[in-house]
């Protein structure tokens, strides 16, 4: 397995040490492309970001990794967005894209601060020859979606309203639901049902929370 991966058996919480650590922002994010020039003509100039860094390497870590560039993009707000090129490799079959949602889960999203800043965009990128999707709206975002030349998904969003103490709450509640679930599920040797089994058991520790707010 690789770094971080597996089940968090044995694993410490936070609540155990008592050990608060703090995170400040996206860094970078970073993927893999085998479309060096497409991707830099893509994100430098359609997308107009800023080429702002990168690395040049022989093959780190095991025997046999490749040579390969490490080439990064100005994202906006300190945040950068990274490509690996790996030298004389070919794109691994699990690395194309598979025309299903589960693979559009991956994506990366930037943000813009008005309507007509989004449209904008969506404008914009049609006249450059995106194909973008029609405007989405989910609870506090409207987005707008497209995919890069290595079919990576990308997201344009603006924020409908800022999210507030209630929505901590109905996502605290809604992931201790979705968790307990998945957990009987996975005893009973089976997948998780579906969305309604989560509903159910969320309405019974809303019942719990309003007690329990009401003393």
């Amino acid at each position: 397995m690789g770094i971080g991966t597996g089940d968090l058996a044995g694993v410490r919480h936070a609540v155990d040490d008592g050990i608060q650590l703090a995170l400040h922002g996206v860094d970078h994010t970073a993927r893999p492309t085998w479309k060096l020039n497409e991707t830099v003509e893509f994100y430098r100039d359609v997308l107009g970001l800023p080429l702002v860094h990168a690395i040049t390497a022989r093959g780190w870590g095991p025997p046999g990794h490749h040579d390969f560039l490490h080439f990064f993009f100005d994202a906006g707000k300190g945040a950068t967005i990274a490509f690996f090129y790996y030298i004389g490799s070919e794109r691994p079959e699990k690395y194309t894209p598979e025309g299903h949602h589960f693979y559009f889960a991956t994506h990366t999203a930037w943000a813009v601060d008005s309507e007509e800043e989004l449209a904008s965009w969506k404008e914009t990128l049609e006249k450059r020859g995106i194909q973008v999707s029609p405007y989405t709206r989910h609870e506090i975002l409207e987005s707008i979606y497209f995919t890069d030349p290595n079919g990576y998904p990308v997201e344009i969003t603006r924020r409908l309203r800022e999210t507030q103490e209630i929505d901590e709450v109905d996502a605290r509640l809604t992931m201790q639901a979705a968790m307990e679930v998945e957990s009987e599920a996975r005893a009973a040797s089976r997948l998780m049902d579906d969305i309604d089994a989560v509903w159910r058991r969320k309405a019974k520790l809303v019942d719990i929370y309003k007690k329990e707010d009401a003393k």
